[in-house]
């Protein structure tokens, strides 16, 4: 058997080889996808995704610029993913340099996907299964291994082979993910460091719980790299601030359950040096966030409770009287909610509810015959942070199929997308273990593949139903920023705005004036010189001084200065579904402008 293994063994690791194969795969879809969807203008469709560049685009392209014009609310790590790639106005502009760090992280959320799911599933040694299953259960699977023949112990069984392949197509073909990748939404990005961190934490189990003693040696350098993502992760969404904690109580659990062998001493203190490292990293992002929102904002928790965090909005544009969202304050709806958003990110039509069930099979057969690879429960973690969330921290999900029938926040269903392409896969994987002829293994597989496509068909015929949210949340916003901009275009190039760009960037940045021309809610500037107020709040009590035209939206602290000043009104935009803008001359002449009827 071992000389066999040598003959079929190719001059290269296969493994990797065939690691590269899904990551040369993943980039094209990636590639097809970003080149359709900014051919068809729909890569600036979210105002998240506007938001995101224009945050990043500002810390370069500011009157005040640096790393403090990151802002609060927002985690920093997209925006500065984002910098190097619109440093071209054409990039900025157009938001084709927005997406690309998202579509390289896609690329490397499906290649985590396939690695864990390959690493999973491959056969444990004889040490993992004492450790993982009862006598009975490891004396069943000690048999059905010898039942193999050579030849199949050579060539992976057909279920190991084919379980990575499943879970990676489930992913990576998903057609909202697809599309969320080609914007500059930081779903992906997220979703691939939370995998990773996953991918991490099981090596780290498998490395420790193994009889190899050179095993032993790897697992503090796997539970430093967990760390390194779990960090990178609260960086980027506060979903992984959660996760974070829940892998930090699952590593405490695992480090007061020791190895059946013995651990040289060398070892223990690399593991020991590994859980101070990898505590650090979970604490010094949160450190420093409180520390840069004190500084910056003078609150601490200026993200969590500040105007403009998710309870402040919600809080500001809530009605007297009016109901609350579905799932204010009622946990078991909140998770509900999350789970239908989640099934309909998979598909719409009659395979939404399969999803659900399919994958609660697959978390069943983890529990009852695949213990040693219980990591993968983390993958779970997106369900009870979201119910929290929609049921206390004011960030609801509405969509089309329940009340009030409309479009928000549908995309936080895709954080279950790796949990659904795993469990599916495994269970793909013990159903082809336990079928004895091969025709009928070739059946289930080509079943499992045919079910997972005939769902996407669904979901690319009735449109993805996150593209469906972009644009009819995009539909109103987008006709009155281009309006607006058609406007601002013809203001003399050298001329200074006071504009709060917090809902309306957008029309800045399609007219191509550079955020270094307009004073905004974020430009605070060097307290010796501008004191405490910053530049932001001198320009509102005196804009005259400051710029030369001033945009407000509403009845904003723009409007009021400006009303206040009884600065003439040139020229005020009527669309349907948004606030009216007015540009305001603060002294004359005032060039530019023609004289238009409002609109």
């Amino acid at each position: 058997m071992t000389a066999a293994r040598r003959t079929l063994a190719p001059a290269s690791d296969p493994r990797l080889r065939t690691v590269i194969l899904v990551g040369y795969i993943a980039g094209f879809a990636s590639l097809i996808a970003f080149l359709w969807y900014f051919r068809h203008d729909q890569v600036l469709l979210y105002g998240d995704a506007v938001a995101h560049i224009n945050i990043a685009r500002r810390v370069f392209d500011s009157r005040t610029p640096g790393l403090k014009q990151l802002g609060t609310v927002w985690l920093p790590l997209p925006h500065l993913f984002i910098i190097p790639f619109i440093l071209s106005d054409w990039s900025w502009q157009t938001g084709f340099g927005g997406s690309w760090p998202f579509m390289i992280a896609y690329v490397a959320g499906v290649i985590g996907i396939f690695r864990l799911v390959r690493d999973g599933v491959a056969p444990a040694s004889d040490m993992e299964l004492s450790v993982a299953a009862p006598a009975s259960r490891r004396r069943s699977r000690e048999r059905l291994a010898r039942e193999n023949d050579e030849e199949t112990r050579v060539l992976p069984p057909l279920g190991t082979r084919l379980a990575p392949w499943f879970a990676a197509v489930i992913f990576a073909a998903n057609p909202n993910l697809l599309y969320l990748q080609a914007t500059a939404m930081t779903e992906s990005l997220y979703l691939a460091l939370f995998i990773w961190a996953v991918v991490f934490l099981a090596d780290f189990v498998r490395q420790r719980y193994s009889p190899d003693a050179a095993q032993h040696a790897k697992a503090g350098a796997s539970l430093i790299w967990c760390g390194v993502c779990l960090a990178l992760s609260m960086l980027t969404r506060y979903d992984g601030w959660f996760a974070a904690g829940v892998f930090c109580v699952f590593v405490f659990i695992l480090l007061l359950r020791p190895p059946r062998t013995a651990t040289d001493p060398q070892t223990h203190s690399r593991l020991r040096r590994a859980v101070l490292i990898f505590s650090a990293l979970i604490i010094i992002v949160p450190a420093f966030w409180f520390t840069y929102n004190t500084a910056v904002f003078g609150d601490p928790l200026d993200f969590a409770r500040g105007p403009y965090s998710a309870r402040g909005i919600e809080q500001r544009t809530s009605q007297p009287g009016e109901a609350h969202h579905p799932g204010y304050h009622r946990l078991g709806t909140a998770a509900i909610y999350f789970i239908k958003s989640a099934e309909l990110d998979m598909t719409e039509g009659p395979l939404e509810r399969p999803w659900v069930a399919l994958a609660a099979l697959g978390v069943v057969l983890l529990l009852v015959y695949f213990r040693r690879i219980g990591a993968w429960l983390l993958l779970l973690v997106p369900l009870p942070f979201y119910a929290l969330s929609i049921a206390y921290g004011g960030v609801p999900i509405f969509m089309p199929v329940w009340w009030p029938f409309s479009f928000y926040n549908l995309r936080y269903g895709l954080q279950l997308l790796p949990a659904f392409a795993v469990f599916l896969a495994l269970g793909l994987y013990w159903a082809l273990q336990r079928v004895p002829q091969p025709r009928w293994r070739a059946t289930a597989a080509v079943l499992a593949f045919a079910f997972v496509a005939a769902s996407y068909g669904f979901a690319w015929h009735n449109q993805p139903i996150c593209l469906k949210e972009a644009v009819a949340n995009a539909r109103t916003r987008i006709a009155f920023e281009r309006s607006l901009a058609e406007y601002l275009r013809l203001l003399p190039p050298n001329s200074t705005l006071l504009m709060y760009i917090g809902g309306h960037v957008g029309a800045l940045q399609d007219a191509d004036i550079h955020l270094s021309r307009v004073i905004h809610e974020g430009n605070h500037g060097d307290p010796k010189v501008w004191g405490k107020e910053g530049m932001w709040q001198r320009a509102l009590a005196d804009p005259a001084k400051y710029a030369d035209y001033a945009i407000g939206f509403a009845d904003d602290e723009v409007t009021k200065s400006a009303e206040a000043h009884h600065y003439p009104s040139l020229l005020v935009i009527h669309t349907v579904g948004q606030p009216a803008a007015t540009i305001f001359g603060t002294h004359p002449p005032y060039p530019g402008m023609p004289a238009l009827p409002s609109r």
